[in-house]
């Protein structure tokens, strides 16, 4: 079989076309074997190839320049299926990298909101041994049209009468006619019909489209004619939705959290209000502790299992027991009243219900075929979380390293443990049945918001937890030595410790980032969209030495940490012991301890010279520390006031440095230490030391690493995008190089805009106006106070606010009034981003009658606390909200008149 591939561009001097594909004629994806085609003239490029059978297979269009590497063309690799033809030729479209509409191509527009229509399939007619097929790729199909071809030809309708194309390979439209038909050239244009009557509604915009001539030698030839676009003057797609927190949802019926079939009710009130996605945090298993700490979502002991806690009750099947029955009635009542999710509590209660009805069900359900066609198509991460989640119980601990024997995974060990003649099997297979019904009782609700039009956005935390499955399982894919946090910003003046471990990337490209496809791929079976978040750390992460608390003493990596020569090229004596060490000097202690400086001169310090000091031993560095001062439970001691003052300044000491030793490289180099210049280490130099520090520094952080960093993003960001049909968010808040919105840009990957948190560095609010059309525009986040609590946090720049961006020129209200709300809800809607996402708290500020009177209990997370309790709920129940028709009227109107619920 003969495949000849033809695209049409023109290139500069010392520029090439190459293709690149999945076979091995095309180089099997390794670009350094790609296929040279060759310059025809006037622009045209060709490659043939040869085949001893029919082929099928994915490619894409590569150029490269006499100094440059390989550079892939815009979107997913195209796809080549068999054609039973002798000869195909092929004629394509270069695809850019920048395009909007390529958001339209994801599984939020082509399954759910612009999924394709329902057409009665015809028995194919036999194919001409000579034929010309038309295709063209668009996803945006008004409900009730289907897109068509007309021309100059009898087959395409003579431009009297609109032929329908089919949709069958939907994003792709398709029309095949028969050569002999064809007189050339072909002139021809797409449009819309509608479905049932065949009118026409819409033509494309622009000239005609042409085919001037096609060889049709070959006994058996097909022409593959690939447009790309239908030109149309239609506004760009906008839509809105609502973030929530599964666990945050209220109903009537509910056990004091919100369970997965609560998103049902949630999806009907989407419907009402015109919302057409939902937002939520990670939904997958944090229990490690049993305690408070597991109530934060984005530390995972599994990226595959989903959080028992859930799980509907109900839906599980009746406790037989009717007296257990009644004492679970009277504690679920208790709990689903309290105004907070009582975690702790829930979970314990629960836990109790699912050991009672697994008892009672299991010999049932392991025998149903649904069960069974889950655990074969989940096995392989399913058995090791069962046995993580045992031997976490019987040890009474998730750090694995604390097993004795079981500390290093091994899979035949491990096989042995599940087997289901082992006597803790049902210890194990109590999992197998939690995660069994968990996607059940997903799944439903998945399908019930897609049937009803509403799009569902997850979470990707950027990090797992140290004690978890994954590090457990594959250690080598992770830095286990390093916590992943963030520098200091706003809201951390200290930076932000995770406490996860960094990722080994390069162990992870060496078989095409497997684990991130996995990973990906489990995702999308509940969520058409998702948010990366901290995807920062696709370039670089904030890597914090695990023996460090403070995000102050981290580094990026992978970085490019200065050797001693180079400070000092800078104009910089590099005094190591100065530089290096903690700075400890008598006359500032006092600045850290007060009343209680001689106390610890005398405990902590050791005076290596004159007014010099350093800490001892036991406390050198920030977790001996932290841990020397924590109160442990059989000491029963409290921690107290000045316990905190002294443990904070302690640790604060070993802030004091200039520069921080990268523990990652074979020789000597340094980082700057970020935020130096509020140190007193820093405050204490020379001031020509600091002249050259800070142009050092300002080289370091901001243009040092652009380039470097953009070239590991675009190693594995274009990967994990091939992977998945998914729209991708990212969370691009921060310390932002330069280089992240650019490479987000090419990669299409909507951006995150927060009006108080501008990426312009230069002005003190943002005004949605000015969002790209490729981001997600919103008005808060988790990790920060609402429209109301940030209102009230700083009266003088609540004033600027309300005279610059909304415009009055009076004295601003004390509190945001509905009618505040609304306004900064409404700016938002008519923003040009393609998506406007609000937290519930925002849009229910708009209700003067229904909004909570406990501002402050709205906030989700403050990022600062590392124990924060994640237990928001809301106050009023699902039911409670359906029923509030003027406000549900309200938002709908805002949502219509802003130009997002249409189609």
């Amino acid at each position: 079989m003969k495949v000849t591939l033809r695209i049409h561009y023109h290139t500069h001097w010392g520029e090439s076309l190459w293709l690149t594909g999945t076979n091995e004629a095309l180089g099997n994806m390794e670009l350094a074997s790609a296929f040279p085609m060759v310059h025809v003239g006037n622009g045209e490029w060709e490659a043939r190839l040869v085949f001893d059978e029919d082929p099928s297979f994915e490619y894409k269009y590569l150029i490269k320049s006499y100094d440059a590497p390989l550079q892939a063309e815009g979107g997913k690799f195209r796809k080549f299926a068999t054609h039973g033809y002798e000869e195909v030729v092929i004629r394509d479209f270069w695809r850019t990298k920048a395009d909007p509409e390529s958001a339209l191509y994801t599984k939020v527009f082509s399954e759910v909101l612009m999924p394709p229509p329902a057409v009665h399939k015809k028995p194919a007619a036999k194919p001409a041994a000579q034929s010309i097929s038309f295709s063209l790729r668009n996803a945006r199909i008004p409900k009730g049209k289907m897109l068509a071809i007309i021309g100059n030809q009898s087959a395409l309708g003579n431009w009297k009468e609109p032929v329908v194309m089919d949709p069958s390979m939907f994003p792709v439209w398709e029309k095949t006619i028969s050569l002999k038909q064809v007189q050339f050239p072909v002139n021809y244009k797409y449009l819309l019909v509608d479905h049932e009557s065949g009118k026409i509604s819409e033509w494309e915009d622009g000239p005609e489209r042409n085919i001037f001539y096609v060889d049709h030698k070959a006994k058996s030839i097909i022409h593959l004619q690939n447009d790309e676009k239908f030109r149309s003057g239609n506004q760009a797609w906008k839509g809105a939705g609502v973030a929530i927190p599964v666990f945050s949802l209220r109903t009537a019926d509910g056990f004091g959290i919100g369970e997965f079939n609560d998103l049902k009710k949630l999806v009907d009130w989407a419907v009402l209000t015109g919302l057409k996605m939902i937002q939520l945090l990670p939904i997958n298993e944090t229990v490690a502790t049993h305690s408070w700490l597991d109530s934060y979502p984005y530390k995972a002991i599994s990226v595959f299992a989903l959080h028992p806690i859930y799980l509907n009750v109900d839906q599980l099947g009746r406790i037989e027991n009717e007296k257990l029955r009644d004492e679970f009635e009277v504690v679920k009542d208790l709990l689903n009243s309290k105004p907070y999710v009582d975690y702790v509590e829930v979970t314990q209660i629960k836990s109790r219900y699912y050991k009672l009805i697994f008892d009672q069900n299991w010999k049932k359900v392991k025998l149903s075929k649904a069960y069974k066609t889950f655990f074969e198509e989940n096995r392989e991460w399913l058995e090791p979380y069962a046995a993580f989640c045992f031997l976490r119980d019987r040890y009474k601990t998730s750090d694995f390293r604390e097993w004795g024997s079981w500390a290093v995974y091994e899979p035949e060990k491990i096989k042995q443990l599940v087997n289901p003649k082992s006597k803790n099997h049902e210890h194990i297979a109590i999992h197998y049945y939690l995660q069994f019904n968990l996607y059940q009782q997903l799944k439903e609700a998945v399908q019930y918001a897609h049937a009803k039009g509403v799009a569902l956005k997850g979470d990707i935390p950027i990090g797992i937890s140290p004690n978890s499955i994954e590090a457990w399982t594959a250690p080598e894919l992770f830095n286990l030595n390093g916590q992943a946090g963030a520098p200091p910003d706003d809201f951390a003046v200290l930076g932000q410790n995770w406490g996860f471990p960094t990722y080994n990337w390069e162990v992870m490209a060496n078989d095409g980032f497997a684990w991130w496809r996995k990973r990906l791929t489990a995702m999308q079976q509940y969520f058409d969209a998702f948010r990366i978040d901290h995807i920062l750390g696709f370039f670089r992460i904030w890597e914090i030495p695990r023996h460090a608390m403070h995000g102050l003493l981290g580094y990026f990596k992978p970085g490019l940490p200065l050797l001693p020569d180079e400070i000092q090229e800078q104009g910089i004596y590099f005094d190591k012991e100065r530089f290096t060490k903690p700075y400890i000097r008598g006359h500032f202690l006092h600045e850290f301890f007060g009343e209680y400086t001689d106390e610890v001169r005398k405990l902590y310090l050791t005076e290596t010279e004159y007014n010099v000091f350093e800490l001892k031993k036991d406390y050198d560095n920030q977790k001996k520390i932290y841990q020397h001062f924590t109160p442990t439970s059989e000491s029963g001691q409290q921690l107290t006031e000045k316990n905190v003052i002294i443990r904070d300044g302690l640790i604060a000491l070993l802030d004091e440095v200039l520069f921080i030793k990268d523990p990652t490289v074979a020789y000597e180099a340094y980082h700057p230490r970020i935020s130096m210049h509020f140190s007193i280490t820093y405050r204490e130099l020379d001031h020509e030391t600091k002249y050259h520090l800070d142009r050092l520094y300002i080289d370091f952080f901001y243009q040092r690493h652009e380039q470097f960093w953009k070239n590991e993003a675009m190693k594995k960001l274009p990967a994990l995008l091939e992977a998945t049909d998914m729209l991708i968010c990212g969370e691009d808040l921060g310390m932002v190089p330069d280089t992240v919105p650019e490479v987000m840009h090419e990669l299409n990957i909507l951006s995150l805009e927060i009006q108080r948190m501008p990426k312009n560095p230069n002005i003190e609010f943002g005004h949605p106006a000015d969002a790209p059309y490729l981001s997600v525009c919103t008005t808060s986040t988790h990790d920060m106070s609402t429209i109301r609590g940030w209102w009230e946090e700083n009266r003088e720049k609540t004033r600027r606010f309300y005279h610059h961006i909304l415009g009055h020129n009076d004295v601003p209200p004390h509190f945001a009034e509905p009618w505040i709300c609304r306004e900064i809800i409404n700016q938002h809607l008519y923003a040009p981003a393609m998506w406007t996402i609000f937290p519930i708290q925002d849009l229910i500020a708009m209700d003067g009658d229904l909004r909570w009177d406990e501002t402050d209990k709205e906030r989700i997370n403050v990022p600062s606390d590392e124990k924060n309790q994640w237990k928001y709920r809301m106050i009023l129940s699902m039911e409670e909200l359906m029923k509030a028709e003027d406000f549900n009227r309200m938002l709908l109107e805002m949502v219509n008149r802003s130009g997002r619920n249409n189609e």
